[in-house]
């Protein structure tokens, strides 16, 4: 089974940390390929950004020219799935739906810790979407920006265990989700200071998609994501050919 990771910045040291921490929970025989997009922004923190990066990540996996069996967007809160599930046959799985969802087997409520606070109202509305957030307790932001975890990672280990803490004290939150791609392989650290489940939205996302492709699962494609209509598509930026 071959898994595509598609980060959603262009920082190739947060592809390989991602591609690493996906690789360590996968099944023995499972390959993950970490992608990193042709164009975009250097880290996602706004809307712009996320936009941007949707038809990046669309333009990445549809580039990639061998056989896989399904594609995990790594960005939490972040534009596109849709789009994927549209162009694909394979399953999509989107680490903000992959986190939460998994937290809801673990605790009443949850809470998400994510970077700056700009984009709590991104990741709100991808909850409310994906129809996950009745049981979000609280999206908290850490303050830091995206490239500040790979920065400094004591600094961001503890703002990220302090808002964490705040969550399970103050909003009653049962479990933690790590609401960034970039923290990924903070989990434990986290679980250890705080005490309860924290779930990485990478590796919790690699567990769903492999069971989709054991089970011979992908998206439904009689309504919503519907395969595109044929058209013409004008000036699109990378490497879609339709």
């Amino acid at each position: 089974m071959r898994i595509l990771v598609v980060n959603v910045n262009t920082t190739e040291s947060i592809t390989q940390a991602i591609a690493r921490q996906a690789q360590a929970v996968a099944s023995p025989g499972t390959e993950i390929v970490g992608l990193t997009p042709h164009f975009g922004a250097a880290s996602i923190e706004g809307n712009f950004e996320s936009y941007l990066a949707a038809i990046a990540v669309m333009d990445r996996v549809l580039s990639y020219d061998q056989p896989y069996d399904a594609v995990i967007q790594a960005g939490y809160g972040e534009h596109g799935r849709e789009g994927l599930q549209e162009l694909l046959n394979v399953p999509v799985v989107d680490i903000t739906d992959a986190g939460a969802s998994t937290a809801m087997f673990l605790g009443h409520a949850y809470s998400v810790v994510t970077t700056l606070d700009r984009t709590v109202p991104l990741i709100e509305d991808r909850l409310k979407l994906s129809g996950l957030y009745d049981r979000c307790a609280s999206v908290r932001a850490s303050g830091l920006a995206v490239l500040e975890l790979e920065e400094d990672p004591e600094r961001a280990l503890e703002a990220i265990v302090r808002q964490a803490e705040l969550a399970v004290s103050e909003d009653k939150a049962e479990v933690i989700c790590l609401g960034c791609g970039g923290m990924a392989g903070l989990d434990e650290q986290i679980r250890r200071r705080t005490g309860v489940p924290v779930v990485d939205g990478v590796t919790a996302a690699v567990t769903i998609a492999e069971a989709l492709v054991r089970l011979g699962l992908s998206t439904s494609k009689v309504r919503t994501y519907a395969t595109p209509r044929p058209k013409a598509i004008i000036g699109w930026p990378g490497h879609f050919r339709r």
